[in-house]
């Protein structure tokens, strides 16, 4: 796999910007890296992305020069496997509780002697088998791959000082819409209790030293920054509606 261009500068303290994808489309992911994002979200948990698509558009990340992340569908180690075999730079995994959730996902996605990733020969992520040895492919893969958890569930939010403390994690990711609702306001991460544990949970993840993730709209976002948010993405649907008004604001005057 390629040197990942994203997790050094996360490890740097440099923030990243990425666009979440929920649609089966590489022209898309092209144009993400045209447009200037570090890393688009290939999103298979809550959008209609096949295994067949993941592998097409990370094939249109790479060529774009834009970092593919992928969403698996569930915290499941198969299906980690199974993104992170199309070739996958990372994933960012859904619903992790506590740190033995934080410890599978991690595992799932490193080889030995860091984790349980189990390894096959001529996967595209090795390229094919004709890109130098497989101990190559592994420390390579260990070094490179970035691993996201998802913080959405007030478990999470309970649990987070011993999900902190589980080595090999890239991103601590707050969800804030599966939170609101776990916590009883669905769809209102403002409320404020949630917004009350998302606030906390930041500021424990950035006195740990850890990289904090969240998702932020265009007038959010430097809120995100101020708070040490450093992976952050907004939603294809939120750029494209952002755009259209301001677009149709100025054509109908």
């Amino acid at each position: 796999m390629r040197p990942n261009t994203m997790k050094k500068k996360l490890a740097a303290g440099e923030p990243t910007f990425g666009l979440s994808i929920m649609i089966p489309s590489p022209q898309t992911v092209e144009m993400a890296g045209g447009l200037g994002f570090d890393w688009v979200l290939i999103d298979c948990e809550h959008g209609t992305i096949t295994l067949e698509s993941v592998e097409l558009m990370v094939m249109a990340a790479e060529a774009s020069g834009v970092t593919p992340i992928v969403r698996p569908r569930s915290n499941a180690a198969h299906d980690i496997l199974q993104v992170m075999d199309r070739g996958a730079a990372g994933v960012q995994v859904p619903h992790v509780t506590n740190g033995r959730d934080a410890l599978a996902a991690m595992e799932a996605v490193k080889f030995h002697p860091m984790g349980r990733r189990s390894l096959a020969a001529g996967t595209r992520a090795s390229g094919y088998g004709f890109r130098g040895s497989a101990g190559a492919f592994v420390e390579e893969a260990n070094r490179e791959t970035l691993v996201c958890v998802q913080l959405e569930d007030e478990a999470a939010i309970r649990n987070v000082d011993e999900i902190l403390g589980v080595a090999g994690i890239d991103v601590f990711f707050i969800g804030p819409s599966d939170l609101s609702q776990a916590m009883g306001y669905p769809g209102n991460p403002k409320a404020p209790p949630v917004a009350q544990a998302i606030e906390s949970t930041l500021a424990k993840i950035v006195a740990a030293g850890k990289t904090p993730g969240m998702p932020a709209t265009t007038d959010a976002v430097g809120t995100a920054l101020a708070r040490g948010v450093r992976y952050i993405y907004t939603h294809l649907p939120t750029l494209l509606g952002t755009a259209a008004a301001a677009y149709l604001k100025a054509a109908k005057g």
